[in-house]
């Protein structure tokens, strides 16, 4: 690829993540920040776990952001009774009126889309919830023995209320970790909020149109994988990661407040969620601020907190910035072929 188709590839792809914006902004206020997470996630192929109160446009965000994309779109209503055949599918019996024979003959569930809303997703039992996670890992269900290829692209986007937890079935860290992003959805501003009465209080009603197609995606999805990234940057996101399970000289009160840290699979996604970041900022050089943009998103639900941190007020996303501030620290004191020896020493050097 020539300089100049590169330039152009990039343009394209920030022109049409801010054309996005602009559909979804039609039917939800304010919320920017989730709505560029969101894209970043769907640009990384990852899945999202949206948490806030009651009352905040989750359902209706992911909603319109399906609208801006021409993908097939399905929700589910997550309760107490749905079992898994409910989402993933079942076989009927069928009649084959040319020969008279009865043949099994599988009916997809709404889990075969390509953008799944998963509402409230803590109201499922457990059997449910394995089944989704099947279909978020794998790509895939097993029904009746038989295995079903879900539609590509295939995106989960799951929404979780903090507050009632009375009945609910809270997901194990283990299936909380197949989530790539935890977004945290938080109160509208007083103008955002008198904004948002004013449109629907009134008659007017906005439609979205699709401004992104399924080829779009899936050269987007592509270029992200492509694109370079810097070893050092690639060892700060690991450091980030490894800081969580106390490791590479973490300051004393993050020993003190953290349970058990994030795994593997956060440096993994750190690293390409700082790459679609830098991707949507007309960018194909990845540095540390893409990484520090993504890291709350990516780390908060992957941290667990001890008794310690929950009697001192202390909150996983202050963990993570002062994860962030000595990642950083230790960065800005070293060069970077230092930074690789001995700030984010390997499992080798720490055991001699």
């Amino acid at each position: 690829m020539t300089v100049n188709e590169l330039e152009q590839s990039v343009a394209q792809i920030r022109e049409s993540c801010d054309a996005i914006r602009t559909a979804v902004s039609r039917k939800i206020v304010g919320q920017s920040k989730v709505i560029d997470q969101m894209l970043v996630a769907l640009l990384s192929e990852g899945h999202c776990l949206l948490v806030g109160v009651p009352g905040l446009a989750k359902t209706l965000m992911v909603q319109s952001l399906s609208s801006a994309l021409s993908l097939t779109f399905s929700r589910i209503q997550f309760t107490p009774d749905l079992m898994p055949a409910d989402i993933t599918g079942t076989e009927i019996i069928q009649d084959d009126q040319s020969t008279g024979h009865r043949e099994l003959e599988f009916m997809p569930g709404p889990l075969f889309a390509n953008i799944v809303l998963a509402d409230e997703i803590n109201r499922t039992p457990p059997k449910t919830q394995a089944a989704l996670l099947e279909g978020m890992q794998e790509r895939q269900v097993t029904v009746g023995g038989r295995t079903h290829a879900l539609p590509a692209p295939f995106f989960v986007l799951a929404t979780q209320n903090p507050i009632e937890q009375e009945g609910t079935y809270p997901l194990p860290e283990a299936q909380l970790d197949r989530f790539m992003f935890q977004l945290q959805v938080d109160y509208p501003n007083a103008a955002e909020e008198l904004l948002m009465v004013q449109r629907t209080t009134g008659t007017e009603h906005q439609e979205i149109d699709a401004v992104f197609g399924v080829e779009d995606l899936a050269a987007a999805t592509a270029f992200v994988r492509s694109l370079p990234v810097a070893d050092h940057v690639a060892q700060f996101a690991i450091g980030l990661a490894r800081m969580t399970r106390g490791e590479n000289n973490v300051p004393a009160s993050i020993q003190r407040h953290v349970s058990w840290g994030a795994g593997p699979r956060a440096s993994q996604y750190l690293v390409l969620g700082a790459k679609a970041h830098a991707l949507m900022n007309g960018r194909v050089t990845v540095d540390f601020a893409d990484v520090i943009a993504v890291a709350h998103c990516v780390l908060r639900h992957r941290i667990r907190l001890n008794y310690a941190a929950q009697a001192e007020g202390v909150s996983t996303d202050q963990i993570i910035d002062q994860l962030i501030e000595q990642g950083i620290s230790q960065a800005s004191q070293v060069s970077h072929s230092e930074q690789v020896a001995e700030i984010f020493k390997s499992d080798n050097s720490r055991s001699s």
